[in-house]
């Protein structure tokens, strides 16, 4: 050991016996303190171990418990979800059941509602079902009406506006009543739909048509007359197709251009009111709805030349064929009349017609309301001629048919209409017309188409038709109604090529006996026939009349319609004036009544 160590381990054992020999002395106050401290100390350091593992274990334990709480709150979560979808089941289930309440209510609404439709369709239908098709006589009617005119006409229920009596003549001087059951209507629409085409025919017809034996002496035997008889195909796409005998595409219509709409104006006269213009005839119509405002058709129709009227000096005129008479075992009339002298050739039959009319039109109705037309019309008129075959000529049996051959002469017009109503739509007013040349035939008077000119060629007459309406929708069964129009017809004038004398229409005039009453044409007693002035030309100038009336219905439901109604008409025939100014007129005082049921 070296001396170092030695050192070291001799202080090592004084220490030793120094803190032997200091235990056995009295401890002092310093020490028992010391002592103490030294103990809490002691017993500190042992808490704070105590201490670290309650910590090590708390923290055991918070981690264990934050790991329960994170499982906890995924199992709630779980569980909140699980809810919210069994509580979205529920609702969904819930909101289904309301939904198959509804449905069901409403599925036995609806079938308590096809029951009971059915139950009316059965004890009261509005149609008819035969082979997949319906079966409608909407339309149909049955009337009773009487007309008393203080000028007899020798007419029925209609009117013949030309044939107005002037002042002088001896129907003039008396009036006549008639009582009628022959405007009846009979109707019956069929009508099949496919999946892209609507099939449509229609028939119309009244008793206001005459036979041979027709008369009034004990049964009122008159025969059924066509109306209307079509067939129509119209596809989704807004397009109709028709042919048969129908209103013309000229007369005015209530909606767009369809079948079974057309506006006439209101009145009881089955000949309507001069001024509107109207046909019923073959026709071969296209139409097509461009939108659901706007309409465009044209149609073919049947065509026909009224007797054309020559005034003047007819001398050197060459014969003119343009008629004829029905044929025997055909289907027209074969009754004919000949001519009377003052009209060269045929008195009008059956015209020889080259091409049918053309119509076109097209019609708007604006948002604001009304319904507006405008249309034009074409017609042709045909006549053979023979030049070498005058009147003189005839006579001195020197006419030849050498040299014969036809002629074709173009007319046209143009027409439109217009309809509004107004005051919360109470009062509908209306104003319609159609100016041209040769349109004489489509005014409701008929007053004139074609003169001649010096050659012998047909000369279309310059017309002009219009007519004003308004309607007052009182009540919803109580209509009253106003109606003032004419149909007017102009003068034409040529020379006599041969005589230098005026030729033409309304002129060479001699009015100066239409103010003496004639005796009537007969041989006497009983057989007598009412007679015109002599010395009269009366060539019509232009037909007027004014017409105010009202219908009223006593009932309308689904039984059908019962109407009464009751117009006054006053009409004026003018003509044109001689070169003495003499021009005679007829007038009539028109009261008519008629009582209705309509099928429903």
């Amino acid at each position: 050991m070296n001396a170092g160590k030695k050192i070291l381990v001799m202080l090592l054992l004084a220490v030793g016996v120094v803190a032997a020999q200091t235990q056995n002395l009295p401890k002092t106050e310093d020490q028992k303190r010391l002592e103490q401290m030294s103990q809490k100390m002691e017993q500190l350091e042992r808490d704070m171990v105590e201490m670290k593992e309650q910590l090590q274990q708390a923290k055991v334990a918070a981690a264990t418990a934050q790991a329960a709480a994170e499982q906890a709150a995924k199992r709630t979560d779980a569980v909140q979800q699980s809810a919210g979808a069994n509580a979205e089941a529920v609702t969904t289930l819930q909101t289904s059941v309301t939904d198959l309440k509804a449905s069901s209510s409403t599925a036995i609404q609806k079938v308590q509602a096809d029951q009971k439709q059915a139950k009316a369709d059965f004890e009261h239908p509005d149609i008819l079902h035969y082979k997949g098709i319906t079966l409608s006589p909407n339309g149909s009617f049955l009337a009773g009406e009487t007309v008393d005119r203080n000028h007899a006409t020798g007419g029925d229920i209609g009117t013949s506006f030309t044939a107005i009596p002037f002042t002088s003549a001896n129907l003039a001087q008396t009036s006549e009543f008639f009582g009628s059951g022959r405007q009846s209507r009979i109707a019956l629409l069929a009508e099949g739909k496919g999946s892209s085409l609507t099939y449509r025919g229609y028939y119309e017809a009244d008793f206001l048509g005459t036979g041979t034996t027709s008369n009034n002496n004990e049964s009122n035997s008159y025969t059924l007359r066509q109306r209307q008889v079509w067939a129509q195909l119209e596809t989704q796409s807004g397009w109709a197709f028709s042919a048969g005998q129908m209103w013309s595409l000229a007369t005015e219509y209530r909606s767009g251009l369809s079948l079974r709409s057309e506006a006439p104006p209101q009145t009881i006269d089955p000949n309507y009111v001069p001024g509107f213009v109207w046909e019923r005839q073959y026709g071969f119509r296209i139409v097509k709805q461009i939108n659901p405002r706007f309409w465009a058709g044209i149609s073919l129709e049947n065509p026909q030349t009224l007797t054309p009227v020559v005034n003047g000096d007819t001398t050197g005129l060459p014969l003119i064929l343009w008629a004829s008479p029905g044929a025997n075992g055909g289907n027209y009339n074969a009754a004919a009349n000949t001519s009377n002298g003052s009209t060269p050739g045929l008195l009008t039959t059956y015209s020889m017609n080259p091409v049918p009319d053309f119509i076109a039109k097209i019609v708007y109705e604006p948002t604001w309301g009304g319904h507006y037309e405008l249309f034009g019309i074409a017609r042709f008129f045909r006549s053979r001629l023979f030049p070498n075959a005058t009147a003189a000529e005839i006579k001195a049996g020197t006419a030849t048919t050498v040299g014969a051959f036809n002629d074709t002469e173009g007319s046209g017009g143009l027409g439109a209409s217009a309809r509004v109503p107004v005051l919360h739509k109470r009062f509908d007013l209306g104003l319609k017309g159609l100016w041209g040349t040769g349109m004489g035939r489509y005014g409701a008077s008929t007053i004139a188409d074609v003169t001649v000119r010096p050659d012998g060629k047909f000369s279309p007459l310059h017309t002009f038709s219009a007519l004003s309406t308004l309607d007052w929708h009182a009540t919803s069964r109580f209509d009253v109604y106003a109606n003032y129009g004419g149909d007017y017809v102009g003068r034409t004038s040529y020379t006599n090529l041969t005589t230098g004398l005026p030729l033409g229409y309304a002129v060479g005039l001699n009015n100066s006996g239409c103010n003496t009453e004639p005796l009537p044409t007969g041989t006497g007693g009983l057989t007598n026939y009412p007679s015109n002035p002599s010395n009269c030309s009366g060539v019509n100038r232009d037909i007027q009349e004014f017409s105010v009336g009202y219908w009223y219905d006593f009932y309308r439901g689904n039984r059908g319609r019962f109407r009464q109604g009751i117009q006054y008409g006053y009409a004026q025939r003018k003509t044109w004036a001689d070169p003495n100014g003499l021009a005679p007129q007829g007038l009539d005082n028109i009261l008519e009544t008629s009582f209705r049921y309509y099928v429903p």
